[in-house]
């Protein structure tokens, strides 16, 4: 496999340019070339510096295989990279924007019980170009030229993004960058199982984005059935390393909580998750499972959702019920791909 070019920032572009014998202005119409999503091969720059390019880089690391979109308006993104292997994405349309799902792994090896992107194990991780090309293909398809057509990215495609945190943070660096495709960090959400130490470091690499945790449950015992690396960082670990992350940053933090049935989502587990998150500046993002086939986790019903969420609001807890967009062409992370696979 080839190395990836959009790996590297600009300042590296114009070193690597250097180093080949070309001007530096070239690096300025290689990179802005890359950031429109384009392939090495069709950049306008002089052939000698194109070929020793193609030499040592992917043409083209991510492309998009198929596409499938849902009535809403949702398009879900089968992409292929380099080596063959497949990763997912989902582009979701809001009336602030258009937010784009990207993944940062091939598979995951964090084993939660409710989510597809498991069920094979890790494969690999991706690195940071791969990440990024992801929006640099959906943008350039989706784009009219006069201005970028994805404002908000969220990593919460397959993968556990702090379980891949060099590559991860440097995309969040080159997502971000002035002169590239430039989204602010404050329009990127990533989503952790709890990783704690991970979270300490993101917290000091002057990256402001939205911290969203995976939670799930409100006590270890019971977030250990369905979360394996609850075994390893307790609760107590994670709202820690939050309170850690808004002092830091300044940015409240968000918790996922997926309601199962006979698992999570009686009015006891609201009460308990209240008290939890109490005085905390944090939002509570309740979410409808998206059945895995392979599992036997079943979703509440839309009037037990509404409940659930009443009763946190009236205990003083800032929560909403995730909209829930394409499902119908396997919305939720990790179920494009696996049903690909079979």
């Amino acid at each position: 496999m080839k190395k990836i070019l959009q790996d590297l920032s600009f300042e590296q572009l114009k070193s690597l340019t250097v180093s080949f014998g070309a001007p530096q202005f070239r690096a300025k119409q290689l990179y802005e070339g890359l950031m429109r999503g384009k392939r090495i091969s069709d950049i306008n720059i002089d052939k000698d510096l194109k070929d020793r390019l193609l030499e040592t880089y992917e043409d083209e690391p991510v492309a998009i295989e198929k596409t499938f979109t849902a009535a809403d308006g949702t398009e879900k993104y089968l992409f292929r990279l380099s080596d063959g292997n497949m990763i997912e994405g989902v582009l979701m349309k809001h009336s602030y924007g258009n937010t784009q799902c990207v993944s940062t792994q091939v598979g995951c090896r964090m084993g939660c019980k409710f989510c597809a992107s498991t069920l094979g194990g890790l494969i690999r991780n991706l690195t940071s170009g791969e990440i990024l090309s992801q929006v640099l293909v959906v943008n350039a398809l989706k784009s009219d030229k006069k201005s970028r057509a994805i404002t908000n990215v969220v990593l919460m495609g397959s993968g556990e993004p702090l379980d891949n945190y060099e590559n991860t943070v440097a995309f969040l660096k080159n997502v971000s960058a002035a002169g590239g495709i430039n989204i602010s960090p404050r329009n990127i959400s990533l989503s952790t199982c709890g990783l704690v130490p991970q979270m300490y470091s993101l917290a000091d690499e002057g990256l402001p984005i939205n911290l969203t945790v995976s939670l799930h449950q409100t006590t270890d015992a019971e977030r250990q059935r369905i979360m394996p690396i609850a075994n390893k960082y307790g609760i107590s670990e994670i709202l820690a390393a939050c309170s850690n992350y808004f002092e830091k940053t300044g940015r409240r933090y968000i918790f996922e909580y997926t309601l199962i049935e006979g698992e999570n989502s009686d009015l006891r587990h609201a009460d308990e998750l209240a008290a939890l998150l109490k005085g905390r500046p944090c939002h509570v993002n309740l979410i409808g499972l998206n059945a895995v086939k392979e599992r036997d986790l079943k979703g509440t019903g839309k009037l037990s959702a509404e409940r659930f969420e009443e009763r946190l609001k009236s205990l003083g807890i800032s929560a909403t019920i995730r909209r829930s967009m394409g499902a119908e062409i396997g919305g939720a992370c990790g179920q494009l791909r696996a049903k690909y696979m079979r």
